[in-house]
């Protein structure tokens, strides 16, 4: 049986330590937020993944190959994708993402920029087994930019990857951005930025949250914290109470929750994982890809990899 997002909300408020998925930070507003910080000096991930797919654009599209359709993973606005259609030539493209109408308001615009590709706005949960039967004689290439799969514990990230090898069905491949390992300063800043882009994004979740459920969760009594776990080789993002506080859960069903917070108290609101070139591109082998490729910045901060799904 699906679960819905209010029944999964219900659960993971009330976890012994309570979380919200990521996937939550992406309402409307939550999209509009994440555009800006890609623009902050202290977020290199955007500029540096972009940095390297135009110095080595030529290269990626030569390991790439023929394209009947581009799969865009986490779309946003569309923009990622669109630099590639000049260069791989997608027969098709279909952007992918949890936020429905800003999607389909950026695949409105984009298609009339380029009326000759097939497009299509298509609302997918990327947390949850994905499966494109109306397409699986056609040769897909998965494109999964800015380090989205941070996001993903690692259990999670080899079952995402099994997944794409196995929707591929041996005529594809994936095109994904990765962060990699560096020093803890510019971790730091790239999500604690001065100007609280970063802090505004997270916290935006709970209003978000606030309109799923009916809950009553006031930003005032939040603050946003994010510090890099060395021993876990992440990110973490979290919101931590400032004050004692109750917050009210409508009923689920059941019963109303009442969630007690002692000032200090947190919720996880994020994982970014960073990797190290051997340890991912190892990740994608062991999920059904070979033939990796891979390009990178001169400083090593962030991995473009190109991999073909298996035979």
């Amino acid at each position: 049986m699906k679960q819905t997002l209010l029944e999964e909300l219900h659960l993971s408020l009330t976890a012994d330590v309570p979380f919200i998925s990521p996937k939550f930070f992406y309402d409307e507003i939550g999209s509009h937020l994440f555009d800006v910080i890609t623009l902050l000096e202290e977020y290199y991930p955007t500029r540096t993944e972009q940095w390297i797919m135009d110095a080595h654009r030529a290269a990626i599209a030569k390991a790439i190959g023929d394209c009947d359709v581009l799969l865009d993973l986490g779309a946003g606005n569309c923009a990622k994708a669109s630099q590639l259609f000049s260069s791989i030539k997608p027969k098709q493209y279909r952007a992918l993402d949890i936020s429905k109408e800003y999607l389909e308001a950026a695949v409105a615009d984009l298609q009339k920029q380029f009326p000759q590709i097939a497009m299509r706005a298509q609302a997918i949960d990327l947390s949850l087994p994905m499966a494109f039967p109306d397409i699986s004689n056609l040769r897909k290439i998965f494109f999964f930019p800015g380090s989205s799969i941070g996001n993903y514990d690692p259990e999670k990230a080899d079952q995402f990857f099994t997944n794409i090898a196995q929707e591929c069905h041996g005529n594809g491949g994936l095109l994904i951005g990765v962060d990699l390992v560096k020093d803890r300063e510019t971790l730091h800043l790239a999500y604690n930025d001065p100007l609280g882009v970063t802090a505004a994004f997270n916290l935006n979740i709970l209003l978000h949250v606030n309109r799923i459920m009916g809950s009553n969760f006031h930003l005032p009594n939040w603050e946003h914290v994010a510090f890099f776990n060395e021993s876990l080789s992440r990110i973490e993002m979290h919101l931590r109470a400032r004050a004692d506080l109750e917050v009210i859960l409508p009923s689920d069903g059941t019963k109303e929750h009442v969630i007690q917070f002692k000032v200090g108290d947190l919720i996880h609101t994020e994982n970014s994982y960073k990797y190290t070139q051997e340890d991912f591109t190892e990740k994608l082998h062991r999920a059904g890809f070979d033939n990796i490729q891979t390009w990178t910045d001169p400083k090593k901060y962030f991995l473009v990899c190109f991999a073909n799904a298996k035979n």
